[in-house]
């Protein structure tokens, strides 16, 4: 069971202090985990180590009911890294991982592969085949194996108990500020800029098609966005949904940045997903359109600007 996303990690999975979790997103909550966790590791001299899975257990056991991802595997480790994490490890989810139940996941997994020295977890915790383990299970377990375990309080933010489940519900209705509260940051799609139409240049308007996002998105509409490229920040004006003006129907992630010039075509973006501008129209012509994409933009450029003197 290697470390991701590389072997670097490999020296330092082994005898530290670990939380497990799904951790998607990466939200308030999970940072206050990662906060804990760093000072029980300090408190043994060993490492804070991250165990989560690939893909989440839901995926393989209830692909019909499973939510949609909040970010990708790649950038979960990125963030739990950035909060604190020594290591973060993968856990494939295989059918002999599945099928262990929780005292032997307990015994096999965390003493015997990664060898742990302590335990941080919330109260909700489950563990082992049919999620059968509670954390009253794992404080026996940690007791009878002289593990130390935390077990840490939800955290709430703006009155709201922080999760995964209501960040996704808050993206999905488009609510990207009340998400960004939760999360600590902005929620971002990631994707490769391939070739689209074209049509946005000609408009005035270059447009980087974003392809292979993996991750939910909020509704169709227009969103302020930024990015980071070449280490330099850009206000994004970014439209989701198909382009109704042309009549067409395909669902697409077209993302104008303001103020670059140059060729992305190939590049990965991480746009940040700041706000809601409007909803995804109809114009009567290419003027009309371009009318409105220049009021757009001078929104963009001033919700951007806002946010970020909030960073």
């Amino acid at each position: 069971m290697p470390p991701f996303p590389d072997t670097d990690d490999a020296g330092l999975t082994r005898g530290g202090v670990i939380a497990i979790g799904n951790f998607d997103g990466v939200h308030r909550g999970h940072q206050s985990m990662i906060a804990t966790l760093r000072k029980r590791a300090a408190e043994i001299g060993g490492p804070a180590v991250v165990v989560t899975f690939d893909p989440p257990p839901i995926e393989v056991l209830r692909r019909d009911v499973a939510p949609p991802r909040l970010m990708t595997l790649e950038r979960k480790s990125h963030f739990l890294k950035d909060c604190g994490a020594d290591a973060v490890v993968a856990l494939r989810t295989e059918e002999r991982l599945l099928e262990l139940g929780a005292e032997e996941f307990f015994s096999s997994v965390l003493l015997g592969d990664l060898g742990i020295r302590g335990l941080v977890e919330g109260p909700n915790f489950r563990f082992g085949r049919g999620r059968e383990g509670d954390i009253a299970l794992l404080k026996t377990l940690c007791e009878r194996s002289s593990v130390p375990l935390t077990v840490i309080r939800p955290v709430e933010t703006a009155g709201e108990m922080v999760s995964s489940s209501l960040i996704r519900e808050l993206v999905a209705a488009g609510e990207l500020r009340r998400a960004a509260t939760l999360l600590g940051r902005p929620h971002e799609a990631v994707g490769v800029v391939e070739r689209g139409a074209g049509r946005g240049a000609d408009l005035g308007f270059p447009t980087a098609n974003l392809t292979g996002i993996a991750t939910l998105l909020p509704p169709d509409g227009v969103y302020a966005g930024r990015t980071i490229l070449d280490e330099n920040a850009y206000a994004v004006a970014v439209h989701l949904g198909p382009n109704r003006t042309f009549r067409e129907t395909t669902r697409n992630f077209e993302a104008h940045l303001l103020d670059f010039a140059g060729d992305l075509y190939g590049r990965t973006l991480c746009v940040e997903l700041i706000d809601r501008v409007r909803e995804s129209n109809h114009f009567r012509s290419p003027e009309a359109l371009v009318s409105q994409m220049t009021l757009d933009c001078e929104r963009i450029r001033t919700l951007v600007a806002e946010s970020s003197q909030g960073d």
